[in-house]
């Protein structure tokens, strides 16, 4: 019998021992063991510590492309995935919110590199000022643990608890110790195996222990995070672990919780709210055959509406069909084992002592396409606890899978008690058009909750629901549910690096940030900081402009054009009991100026203006004041290429605005900006191919020309250079563009990037698979063909500068749009010939 492996120290291993049986959770087929026996806990994870370099050493935005490289990647793969997750038990919808909920975390916070510097550590917050004039200064830093994310996940989402936890781990640069469950590890081992075979992850970035090791926490470091999700009895074991305790390891505990949702007073029978309130606690109850964390648990009513929902609900739960998940017709899977259906019956039999079952049973089943007996099946149950507040049971044992809880309260203030009874919850739900009572509710449950959603008509169609925790949210909660919080954007990534307060001067600390301090010593640029492309521009990168004096008809002007007609700008006589002494300058005006002042009018890398991101006016100016303007750069911000735009990224300039005629009672300063501005990136992937390079790569072109992929010979190279150029030109367009209308649009965009054509692409004016016939007579015509081609290429856009010619693959081009081809088709062809000089 196969054995679900490992993969620990960059290879794949099996464990020692026989291990134990793991069972089809459908079909009770025994296809795999599981055993973790063998494996050197402490060698495994100071190999993740020390092979971490790798992952750590790269920036905020290599992480994050990498994390959405490889989100692509599974998606390549994801038909493999459910074919093995239906032996879980899921259903294909079950399988979609585990294996794409997976990737979709991926996603998510690969985006999350927007948020943080293109360097390996994150600037946190704003600087501070330790000193009067600012010469000794603090900041804070977030660097990379240096240790190993241990995960410790349980068997309900095999893949998306790994991918939700190591996608925040990836992106601060810390590596990850996986621990699936046994019961669904080889799911994961599934997903592992094709990450592994990628190569998209550094090597020691993830190692994956199929099953359970109680003696992994023995030997974790301090600078190791641990979280664990699971049951809150064996949380709670884990999280007095000693050694834990002895080297302050942080611990992040996401347990199993009795999570209740609300049915408002206003959401009587008849309103969408009560359908909506139906159609979610039925959704709650079966998906992953209730095996969630967020599933709803204590469905918890108006007392004058327990029998409506009781009703509503038998009929809601009369049309779930279980069963065979691979089947379209089976709405409900099963449990993931026989020893969870035992463990899901005895739980209803405790909350049954005070509650009754109200609906379903214990009894033989008929599952669609499958044997109810062999298979982990149970149906959905519903009990009905009539006295919630005496009989604790419902509050405080929760049957992990398709069992729910009816039960009553009075007013909102029994409802908002009830539910903290759980004693504390992942999250709650509310269903009501009444604001008032969400307000209410929400205000006063949320002490003990991690996440509430409030559910009505206008938020119905885009809710993602009661039980979906979303990478940009906290996913956690206090008490019971372990106290603990994962995801939730960037607050979720700080969770793996170290927070560390700098202090210094502000130019030592601009060195030390990436980020440009108030203060700071200039860097005096050697020309104009417009002029530079976006690789070249470094923080503290600084100019000083010449001087210009505000006069009072540019005040008038200026609130003419405006309409601002603010009195301290317009009516002299009212400036009596205001902070201001004569005729004020706009502060707007004080900005437009300043950028007139440091706005570089030529045609250069910057292509445009991004924006302002924050602007104070420190004192007035008035009319016949004079001031300069220092402009300095600030920070970078790294951006992906979009649309048809050349490659650019970020530049955030500090703009200082200077009275300089102030008296010395008076500050200087009298202004401060952020102004963004989109700068393009430097193009060192082609050589520019001018008519000199072009004729030298032709010279070095013989028949013997050996080609490094594809099958042209050197002449097929130059007529289908030639062809492409007749194409340009207008000479042929007698043919139909290849590439589908919803797709041009994006095939488009590839010309705007600095990204090399593909190899061994099929031309679509070609037959595939066959190599075009020639048409000139030998090689040296083929080059005297090119080259007129290529003249008349230049001059047909240079007598046509608007023209618009079609190609068969990026449909119809300009003339700027056939020059960046032209370039890439070049040094695509003249490189697979070797033609150019590298």
């Amino acid at each position: 019998m196969q054995k679900t492996q490992h993969y620990i120290q960059g290879q794949w291993v099996d464990g020692k021992g026989e291990g134990t049986p793991i069972l089809d959770s459908v079909t009770g087929e025994h296809f795999t063991n599981i055993t973790a026996e063998g494996i050197d806990v402490p060698e495994v994870l100071q190999y993740g510590r020390t092979k971490g370099d790798a992952l750590r050493k790269m920036t905020f935005q290599e992480r994050g492309l990498m994390l959405k490289k490889l989100a692509f990647h599974l998606q390549k793969h994801k038909r493999s995935f459910y074919e093995v997750s239906f032996k879980t038990g899921a259903t294909k919808i079950d399988s979609w919110v585990d294996i794409e909920g997976g990737f979709g975390n991926l996603f998510a916070n690969a985006s999350l590199r927007k948020l943080f510097p293109n360097q390996p550590y994150h600037v946190e917050g704003d600087p501070i000022d330790l000193s009067r004039g600012g010469r000794f200064m603090a900041h804070h830093i977030m660097v990379p643990k240096q240790g190993v994310a241990v995960h410790i996940n349980a068997f309900n989402f095999p893949v998306w608890g790994m991918l939700e936890k190591c996608a925040v781990n990836w992106m601060a640069g810390v590596p990850a110790v996986v621990l699936p469950a046994p019961q669904s590890a080889y799911l994961t081992e599934a997903v592992v195996k094709v990450i592994i075979a990628s190569g998209i992850l550094p090597e020691g970035a993830l190692q994956l222990i199929s099953g359970t090791r109680k003696d992994i926490l023995d030997t974790v470091e301090s600078q190791d995070i641990v979280t664990f999700t699971g049951s809150a009895a064996t949380g709670r074991k884990l999280k007095t672990h000693p050694r834990l305790i002895e080297e302050s390891v942080p611990f992040t505990m996401e347990a199993d919780s009795l999570n209740a949702s609300i049915l408002g007073e206003d959401a009587v029978p008849g309103t969408p709210e009560f359908d909506l309130f139906i159609k979610e606690v039925r959704n709650e109850m079966t998906t992953k055959c209730g095996q969630k964390c967020t599933a709803i648990r204590r469905v918890v009513v108006p007392e004058n509406l327990m029998e409506d929902v009781q009703i509503a609900l038998g009929k809601a739960l009369d049309k779930v069909t279980y069963g065979d998940p691979r089947l379209k017709e089976v709405r409900m899977g099963s449990l993931i084992d026989k020893k969870q259906v035992e463990s899901v019956k005895n739980q209803v039999r405790e909350i049954a002592k005070t509650a009754q079952i109200v609906y379903g049973d214990f009894d033989k089943g008929e599952a669609i396409g499958a044997d109810f007996e062999k298979g982990a099946f149970i149906k959905p149950i519903l009990l009905r606890e009539d006295d919630p507040f005496n009989n604790e049971a419902a509050h405080v044992t929760e049957a992990f899978g398709p069992v729910s809880t009816l039960m009553p309260y009075k007013n909102l203030d029994e409802a908002i008690q009830l539910a903290r009874m759980g004693k504390g919850s992942l999250v709650s739900s509310i269903t009501t058009n009444d604001d008032k009572i969400a307000k209410d509710y929400t205000v006063n449950a949320a002490t003990h909750h991690g996440r509430i959603l409030v559910l009505n008509r206008e938020s119905a169609k885009q809710s993602t629901g009661h039980g979906s925790p979303l990478p940009s949210l906290v996913h956690g909660g206090p008490g019971r549910a372990g106290g603990g919080e994962e995801m939730g954007g960037v607050r979720g990534i700080k969770h793996y690096l170290q927070r560390c307060a700098i202090q210094g001067s502000p130019t030592t600390l601009t060195e030390i940030t990436g980020i440009y301090q108030p203060n700071a010593a200039y860097k005096e640029a050697e020309k104009h900081p417009f002029a530079y492309h976006w690789e070249d521009i470094q923080p503290g990168m600084s100019l000083k402009t010449h001087n210009r004096t505000i006069t009072d008809t540019d005040i008038v002007n200026f609130g003419n054009l405006t309409w601002d007609h603010f009195y301290a700008h317009t009516d002299i006589t009212s400036l009596e009991g205001s902070i201001f002494e004569q005729r004020t300058a706009h502060g707007y005006f004080i900005i437009s100026a300043a950028a007139g002042l440091f706005v570089y009018p030529n045609k250069g890398p910057v292509a445009a203006n991004y924006g302002l991101e924050e602007i104070r006016f420190l004192r007035p100016l008035y009319h016949n004041d004079t001031v300069n303007v220092r402009l300095t750069c600030k920070q970078k911000v790294d951006r992906d290429q979009k649309g048809k735009e050349l490659p650019s990224g970020i530049v955030k300039w500090y703009v200082e605005v200077f009275d300089v005629n102030a008296t010395e009672d008076e500050d200087k300063l009298v202004a401060i900006a952020t102004i963004l501005t989109m700068v393009q990136k430097k193009q060192t992937t082609f050589t520019e191919i001018t008519d000199e390079v072009f004729d030298n790569a032709l010279a070095k072109l013989t028949t013997d020309t050996k080609a490094s992929w594809g099958n042209m010979t050197p002449q097929h190279m130059l007529e289908h250079i030639e062809l492409s150029y007749r194409i340009a030109a207008n000479e042929i367009q007698d043919f139909e563009i290849a590439t589908p209308e919803e797709h041009l649009e994006k095939v488009q965009e590839t010309l705007w990037n600095y990204k090399e054509m593909p190899k061994n692409y099929n031309f679509p004016l070609y037959k595939e698979g066959e190599i075009f016939e020639l048409k000139h007579e030998d090689l040296a015509t083929a080059k005297l063909k090119l080259k007129e081609a290529r003249k008349q290429y230049q001059e047909f856009f240079r007598e046509n500068p608007k023209a618009i010619t079609k190609n068969a693959v990026f449909g119809e081009m300009t003339k700027y749009e056939w020059y960046l081809l032209d370039r890439k088709h070049l040094n695509h062809h003249f490189n697979q010939f070797g033609l150019l000089d590298q």
